[in-house]
């Protein structure tokens, strides 16, 4: 093996196994005595195209893995309409991160408590990191909370269906925001709400990060 290439394979194992690390000390992570552990994450993807959740609901721990109860079922239908990808398809080409790892539980209403803002901050290490590991080309952040970590806050008729691009930690990368595929919010499913979110999704899968999968 050249040189070179041999030096590429090194730095590549060096890269996977700093990520594996960082995966497994994020699912240790016991800093936010409010929050019902165990941390959830979408494992150790090696990936230029992340995607930014809100938070774990009650069914992610147990499930032990981002998005697997009802908005993951119309999450992953959108990029199955959109370039033919599956659920499986998606976990292992994108980055699974979130604003928050751990199920925050639930407000006095029943519905899932917002993070605090102390939670959020101490949570944001974890992302940064992930951001200097995997030098990110495209982040998506999914959902209000999600989007307010990466551009100002704006009406979502402002936000969805646009691409921005800024620099965090030293990286540069584009940003297409997505609303939130809860059940809960019609935004996405009524005007303009159904036609934006078909221009972001159009954008996203024609970004050049975006990987092709082979079947």
């Amino acid at each position: 093996m050249p040189d070179g290439s041999r030096k590429v394979k090194i730095n590549r194992m060096r890269a996977d196994a700093a990520l594996e690390d960082h995966v497994a000390r994020l699912l240790a992570c016991t800093q936010c005595p409010r929050m019902h552990r165990p941390a959830v994450s979408g494992g150790a993807v090696a990936s230029r195209v992340m995607s930014v959740g809100q938070a774990p609901g009650s069914k992610e721990p147990v499930l032990g893995r981002p998005f697997a109860w009802t908005a993951g079922k119309t999450l992953f239908r959108w990029f199955e309409e959109a370039c033919g990808w599956s659920e499986g398809d998606f976990r292992a080409q994108v980055y699974m991160a979130a604003v928050c790892r751990c199920f925050p539980g639930k407000n006095k209403t029943g519905g899932d408590r917002v993070p605090a803002p102390d939670e959020i901050e101490r949570c944001a290490a974890w992302l940064d990191a992930e951001i200097a590991l995997l030098r990110p080309a495209l982040v998506l952040p999914i959902g209000k909370l999600a989007i307010e970590q990466f551009v100002e806050t704006a009406p979502m008729t402002e936000l969805i269906g646009r691409t921005f691009t800024l620099t965090r930690g030293g990286v540069t990368f584009d940003v297409i925001p997505l609303p939130h595929p809860s059940g809960a919010s019609p935004w996405h499913r009524m005007e303009p709400g159904r036609t934006l979110l078909r221009q972001a999704l159009g954008r996203i899968v024609r970004h050049p990060a975006w990987p092709e999968v082979s079947r």
